[in-house]
């Protein structure tokens, strides 16, 4: 099993930039997809984004297209989200998450690790 750590988060003015990491522990890191998912106060969570097993591919939800690219280090079992142009919508706990799959999805049912999640807050 992997366990997950994310970090990066933090209080950021409307317009501004955040990177979040995720430090993997396990083997099984390079061999499964991983994704980004939020969950804003009252709000069901929400997919981000999320990027093969071996970086080849990835998605990202409309709401973040162009201002959010995911990555990850697989020599290092590390993923990132590097948040650019954010916006107070943006606001929320974001969560780090491992596939059950090498192939990424938009679905949160297809995860079975997720990390404790990072609070990320955009003030207008």
């Amino acid at each position: 099993q992997v366990q997950l750590v994310e970090s990066g988060g933090g209080l950021v003015q409307a317009g501004g930039s955040l990177r979040l990491s995720c430090a993997a522990s396990g083997r099984t890191f390079s061999s499964r997809a991983m994704g980004w998912f939020r969950q804003a106060p009252g709000k069901e969570r929400e997919f981000v984004a999320h990027i093969s097993a071996r970086g080849g591919d990835t998605d990202y939800a409309d709401s973040v297209k162009g201002r959010f690219t995911i990555s990850r280090d697989n020599a290092k079992s590390t993923l990132s989200l590097s948040m650019n142009a954010l916006k107070p919508e943006d606001t929320a706990v974001y969560y780090c998450a491992a596939s059950n799959y090498d192939l990424g999805s938009r679905y949160d049912r297809d995860f079975g690790a997720w990390g404790q999640g990072t609070q990320v807050t955009v003030s207008s």
